[in-house]
This record gives C-alpha cells, sequence and structure tokens, in this order.
C-alpha cells in the first residue's frame, strides 16, 4: 500500500511538472485537478523546482480545502483565464421532510454517480442547504443527476452568490501548554497524549499552512493553520502568556 501511495504520488510530481512546463513553454495557463492536502503537499515541494512558470492557488472560495493550481504568469502574459470552478447550491425539494446532511451523506451520493473524487472540491454544509465546487465542466452533470441524497430528495443549481456560503464558526478557546511545540498543541486541542501525536506526525497526517510537516517539534507562528486528517482543523491564534504556574496560555479558534 505504502508503495502505491508512493507511485501515485511520483505520477501526481510528473504530472505537476508537465502543466509548469507546458505553461512556460507555449504561453498559456493549465490547471491541475482539484488536489487534498497531501497532494497540495506534493506540489510544495515542487515549488521551488517550478516556480518560474508562475503559479496560483485557489479552490473556489478563500478557506477551501481542496485547492487547484494554476500555473501561468498574468502579468507576462497580459491577460488572465479564471480558475475552472462552479459552484452548485443544492437544496431539498421539500425542506420539512429534508434529513440534516453531512459532509460524507453528500460526498457518498457523488461517488455513486460515478464522479472522480479530483472533480470535487470543497463541500460546505449549512442548515439545510449545501454549497458543491467542482470543476466547470461537471456542473451541468451534477445538476442532472444528483436527484438523491440519503434519504431526501434535492435540487441542484449553479450560483455565483459566493457570499451566502455558509462559513463554519470555530469554538474559540484558551489552552495551557508547556511549550508552543506542534506537538504539544496539537495533544491539547486533540486531548491526546505526545506519544500518540507523534504517530500522528510519522504517519503523514499533520499539515501546517496546507503544507506536511514531519517535524513534532517545528514551533507554531500566530495565524497558522493546523489540519489533523481524522481530527479535524484549528488556528493557533497567538503569542502565549506565561501562566503563574510557569505554562503557556495560548488562544486556538478550532473547527470540528
Amino acid at each position: 500500500m505504502a508503495q502505491e501511495n508512493e507511485k501515485e504520488i511520483q505520477q501526481l510530481k510528473n504530472r505537476i511538472r508537465d502543466l509548469a512546463d507546458k505553461a512556460f513553454t507555449q504561453n498559456m495557463f493549465t490547471f491541475t485537478a482539484f488536489l487534498g492536502l497531501s497532494e497540495q503537499d506534493a506540489f510544495w515541494q515542487l515549488e521551488s523546482e517550478i516556480r518560474y512558470a508562475g503559479y496560483t492557488v485557489f479552490g473556489g472560495c478563500e478557506d477551501a480545502d481542496r485547492r487547484m493550481i494554476r500555473f501561468g504568469n498574468a502579468e507576462e502574459l497580459g491577460y488572465e483565464v479564471p480558475f475552472p470552478i462552479a459552484c452548485i447550491h443544492i437544496t431539498p425539494l421539500i425542506a420539512k421532510f429534508a434529513d440534516k446532511l453531512s459532509h460524507r451523506d453528500c460526498l457518498g451520493a457523488l461517488m455513486n454517480l460515478g464522479i472522480e473524487r479530483s472533480t470535487i472540491g470543497d463541500i460546505k454544509v449549512g442548515e439545510g442547504e449545501v454549497y458543491l465546487f467542482c470543476l466547470d465542466t461537471m456542473a451541468e452533470y451534477i445538476c442532472q443527476n444528483l436527484q438523491q441524497i440519503k434519504h431526501t430528495h434535492v435540487k441542484c443549481s449553479v450560483t455565483e452568490t459566493y457570499e451566502d456560503i455558509p462559513q463554519e464558526e470555530p469554538q474559540e478557546k484558551a489552552i495551557q501548554i508547556s511549550s508552543i511545540r506542534a506537538d504539544a498543541v496539537i495533544a491539547k486541542v486533540y486531548n491526546k497524549s505526545r506519544g500518540d501525536c507523534l504517530e500522528l506526525f510519522r504517519a503523514g497526517k499533520v499539515f501546517i499552512n496546507g503544507r506536511l510537516c514531519e517535524n513534532n517539534s517545528r514551533q507554531l507562528k500566530a495565524g497558522e493553520a493546523v489540519n489533523v486528517r481524522g481530527y479535524g482543523k484549528f488556528i493557533y491564534k497567538g503569542e502565549p502568556r506565561e501562566t503563574r504556574k510557569g505554562k503557556l496560555s495560548v488562544e486556538v479558534a478550532v473547527y470540528r
């Protein structure tokens, strides 16, 4: 399994190199598909090698986790091509009888249509509605074929009204830690032992600002976003304050 994953990442890196080279040599814009955190890390590993092509990272909205890479330098080309991303608004046909839908419910319904994960971006679930980012070439197919999620019959339409997209409100909390090492903060946020946290780093499940972090002793900086696969995401808010007992008190914003 590890060898298969390594092979897939290497194939992705080769694809990214090809897209960067094509954008540069043919004076055009090229795009990746939607990339998850592990796939984005493959890009960041190559960033110094391919930055000559120029790039922009975007996922349809500012706080997107799944994002695309656009290669090409708009200033040099003298024009710009928008990301091929559409946003679909999904609502129940009869709100009164609708299930409470989760991210998993929506993703499962999409996968049942035979849609590849790489064509789907973030899924934002709100109260009685869902916003789905996808490749614009998939929007019509999804709108025509996604008719039911869980037991709820739904209707879909492409929208450009992004301000209505539900924003998850994080839980602001103060924690006391012995140091601002990444493993110490993660352990406190998710109530894990330092040993358990070390295993998360070894398993490649910790990402800081979208990049894989394998250094559990790395010190966090204000504003950094920490994703721990299987647990969630939090924002490290700022500089710590020392308590009377010699501990450090810091603020974090935790997303579930």
